[in-house]
């Protein structure tokens, strides 16, 4: 099959983030040929390789919201935590890392383009994200993104400190209060909820 069938078949998929496994089913060849394949048409500039055996269609660089679903896949997932609070303007700095929240177990995935870290949350608490399909994820909302940094690091270190966090001016004070009444754990609950009311009180003063 010539490089230019393969490409197209895989552009047929739909699909901006393929692993070698679906391109030796479009294909209809043995993982070994595709992965040689592959790394032919990533070498001459129509894919990019993410890390062993994931690629994107095209030569642009990858977006994490199409790497994601790729890295806990059959698991949905979405970004949240510091990545979300620096998109929505809410702290200052940019985190080198994408910060996610799956349904997947934890853990931290090394790519060519970054480092993603997957961290597991209770299936009552996933949610409260904007956008995202099935090949792409979703991006947590101010208020989700709050909670699950906050949430997460609650159950590690007990007091929770944020650097410079600014709440916008639609912020949804209802929507964070509601997922705080959600967490399954009565003592992750009320830590979560003494964390939240304190840098809420930090921020607004920001704000005011």
């Amino acid at each position: 099959m010539r490089a230019v069938d393969r490409y197209s078949r895989l552009q047929a998929l739909g699909k901006p983030v393929v692993t070698t496994g679906e391109a030796a089913a479009v294909w209809r060849t043995s993982l070994p040929t595709a992965a040689g394949a592959l790394a032919r048409l990533a070498n001459s500039g129509l894919l990019v390789k993410i890390r062993h055996g994931i690629f994107q269609i095209g030569a642009e660089t990858p977006d994490p919201a199409v790497v994601l679903p790729v890295l806990t896949n059959p698991y949905p997932s979405y970004i949240s935590g510091w990545s979300a609070l620096s998109r929505h303007g809410m702290i200052e700095q940019i985190p080198r890392d994408v910060f996610a929240t799956s349904l997947d177990r934890a853990k931290t995935v090394e790519t060519r383009f970054g480092r993603y870290e997957i961290h597991h949350i209770h299936p009552d608490l996933f949610g409260g994200f904007e956008g995202g399909s099935g090949i792409r994820a979703g991006l947590a909302t101010p208020a989700k993104a709050l909670f699950d940094i906050v949430y997460l690091l609650s159950t590690r270190n007990g007091q929770v400190t944020l650097p410079e966090l600014e709440l916008p001016s639609d912020f949804n004070t209802s929507e964070l209060w509601g997922w705080i009444e959600s967490v399954p754990s009565a003592r992750l609950r009320t830590m979560t909820a003494d964390n939240i009311a304190r840098l809420i009180g930090t921020a607004a003063s920001l704000i005011d």
